[in-house]
């Protein structure tokens, strides 16, 4: 049974390219989660007076605005880097990644004031923007559909891997070794993106039939003297597809401009509402807050661990939530993890809302549990997230638009999620303040509730979907 799913899986001889490819451009999402995770310890540090690397300090307004405005810079990135796929194609918009995240770190390193640091998580967001638009869209164009979703997966696990290794490296590193350090994973990314061509639907698009032949050929590994008679069957029949439906405008491929009619149909209103839902729950649900902001959290239900032990904790988890992803998507589809995804978290969420409620506002003696319940609970909570409404949100994007508005769509769902993130990493320390953490846990919970309503009676299943249907 092993051997049958490692042959027919990410593994196989006629994948290895898709697979080599898609951990390359995965390179600098995981840069994209070291920024990420560097904040939550560095942030105590920056406020403490005896503490700080740095020849200031900042205080609590100006620590929520370097939260928040990496959502300004993602809102710019969605948009920009859009633009640059489908104007010059997408390896140029891949190129283009690695410069907004190279000033983060020059940035960091030369800070000598708090707007330093504002700049350089809006150069975080342009980064993060853009690789939300570029790397799904990417990827799901050179997979096959058979393991498009664990290919795709692969962009969270190497966030959540660069997140934990945040988390770690800000905690126990000096502050200015860090950039010294992280600035050479940009440069190494550009250089091994060299080696791979253009996706064949974009080199299609341009009317260049022979290169995307080409490149077909390279994706499918078949482009030596002696391929196997599977791999040039599949070549042979993914062309075909996708000729056909780049080359007939009455399959949506985009060769035509775009109208009011190619987004108010019912098909393209429904894919949008699901993309949207998606997003709201991606934010709303509380994960992203809950990752930048745990340190605070934790000190809110005073756990006796120590707080950025916890956080590091928490960092496990989600590599391993996103593992079961990998594992799961291909195989049980995305709607059935979606479902348990959004129960889990509203679950997770409430639980956590429960353990506030009795030991933050009425004050109840939980000293024999704090040590392990709080951080038991939010793994939970972040490992049921990242089995689904984190990891397969963009697979089940990309999949859910229809191939003409697919990048318009995109765009403006993900445009979305970064105004969304925004409102939550701004409102989250406030609504901690005035309303508590266990009504602010609450609300989550209510969130998730919705989402899996939506999920369960309205979203259609995409699990080996067409990338031209």
């Amino acid at each position: 049974m092993f051997s049958e799913t490692f042959r027919s899986g990410i593994f196989n001889k006629d994948f290895r390219r898709q697979l080599l490819v898609t951990l390359t451009v995965v390179i600098i999402t995981f840069c994209h989660g070291i920024s990420l995770g560097w904040l939550s310890p560095m942030l105590p540090q920056l406020q403490s007076a005896s503490e700080t690397p740095l020849d200031f300090v900042i205080d609590v307004s100006e620590a929520s605005w370097v939260g928040s405005m990496i959502s300004f810079g993602g809102f710019s990135g969605n948009f920009l880097f859009s633009f640059v796929m489908n104007r010059f194609g997408r390896k140029v918009a891949l190129y283009g990644l690695a410069l907004p995240h190279t000033c983060i770190w020059i940035l960091f390193y030369f800070a000598d004031s708090v707007e330093w640091l504002y700049a350089a998580r809006v150069c975080a967001g342009l980064s993060g923007g853009g690789m939300f638009i570029v790397l799904p869209l990417f990827i799901g164009e050179i997979a096959d559909k058979s393991i498009r979703g664990r290919l795709c997966s692969f962009f969270n696990l190497a966030i959540n891997i660069g997140i934990m290794v945040g988390f770690v490296i800000s905690s126990h590193v000096p502050y200015h070794v860090i950039p010294c350090a992280v600035v050479v994973l940009p440069i190494c990314y550009v250089l091994l993106t060299t080696r791979f061509p253009e996706t064949p639907q974009q080199l299609m698009r341009w009317g260049r039939e022979e290169d995307a032949k080409r490149a077909l050929k390279y994706y499918c590994n078949c482009d030596g003297p002696t391929p196997s008679k599977e791999s040039e069957r599949a070549y042979r029949n993914q062309f075909e597809e996708m000729r056909g439906a780049l080359q007939q405008p009455t399959k949506d491929s985009g060769n035509e401009g775009l109208t009011m009619s190619d987004f108010c149909n019912r098909r393209a209103l429904k894919a949008i509402a699901t993309g949207l839902v998606l997003m709201v729950g991606n934010i709303f649900t509380g994960t992203f807050a809950f990752i930048n902001y745990m340190s605070n959290i934790f000190e809110r239900v005073h756990t006796q661990l120590e707080p950025n032990t916890n956080t590091i904790i928490i960092g496990a988890v989600q590599i391993v939530g996103t593992l079961a992803s990998i594992y799961l998507v291909d195989r049980h589809g995305r709607k059935i993890l979606l479902s348990v995804s959004c129960a889990g978290s509203a679950l997770g969420t409430g639980a956590f809302g429960l353990y506030a409620f009795f030991g933050d506002e009425t004050e109840t003696d939980l000293s024999a549990i704090s040590s392990w319940l709080p951080v038991t609970i939010m793994a939970f909570n972040i490992f049921l997230a990242n089995v689904g409404i984190i990891s397969v949100t963009m697979v089940v994007l990309v999949e859910v638009l229809p191939p003409k508005i697919r990048a318009v769509g995109t765009s403006a769902c993900l445009g979305c999620l970064s105004c969304f993130a925004f409102t939550s990493l701004k409102a989250f320390p406030l609504m901690m303040e005035y309303w508590g953490l266990a009504a602010t846990m609450w609300g989550c919970a209510s969130v998730s509730v919705l989402c899996f309503f939506y999920v369960i009676v309205f979203m259609e299943e995409t699990k080996g979907k067409s990338i031209y249907d």
